[in-house]
């Protein structure tokens, strides 16, 4: 996901990494990968540690990793869940904000795509929730990435979610 949203990023011209950072833990353990968008040039190579966002695809990291460490005040996270924040055991971090919101990614994912893997419907919903990149770039990149027809899927899915979260934001605005 990491890398076709720094795809997305650089189709609208900006300046944009993807990297993924594995520990030395045991075979299957979390993977955190990171994605920087800037409008200038980029010049630092390290992880980031003060997120504007965080996407979680593995709502079970929420009890075993503290996911919104380093997020900034107004930052930004996507949950893949169809459990409420009080259902997760967030509702004190995440509240009323409206930068937090959850996404039935893997559902719709298995929905449009027939498979679990929910990158392109969560890409959607980060369009539509940051406002910092287009769906127009999302599915460019995706159709940049992959074959016609599991492109078309994956579009469908992203434009689905990104639907789906402007229809959420504009019933708790």
């Amino acid at each position: 996901a990491a890398e076709l949203l720094a795809q997305a990023a650089f189709d609208e011209s900006r300046f944009a990494q993807a990297f993924p950072s594995f520990g030395s833990e045991r075979t299957g353990a979390p993977v955190v990968a990171f994605a920087r968008i800037a409008d200038t040039e980029i010049r630092v190579r390290e992880p980031i540690m003060t997120p504007d966002a965080v996407i979680i695809q593995d709502s079970t990291l929420l009890k075993q990793v503290d996911v919104f460490s380093g997020l900034k005040k107004d930052g930004f996270a996507l949950i893949n869940s169809t459990r409420t924040f009080d259902q997760l055991g967030i509702a004190d971090i995440a509240g009323s904000n409206p930068h937090f919101i959850t996404v039935p990614a893997t559902a719709m994912a298995m929905q449009y795509l027939g498979r679990p893997v929910p990158n392109a419907v969560l890409l959607g919903a980060f369009a539509a929730l940051t406002k910092s990149i287009s769906l127009h770039s999302v599915t460019d990149a995706i159709n940049e990435k992959f074959k016609p027809k599991v492109a078309a899927s994956n579009v469908a899915a992203a434009t689905a979610a990104y639907e789906y979260v402007l229809e959420m934001v504009a019933a708790h605005a």
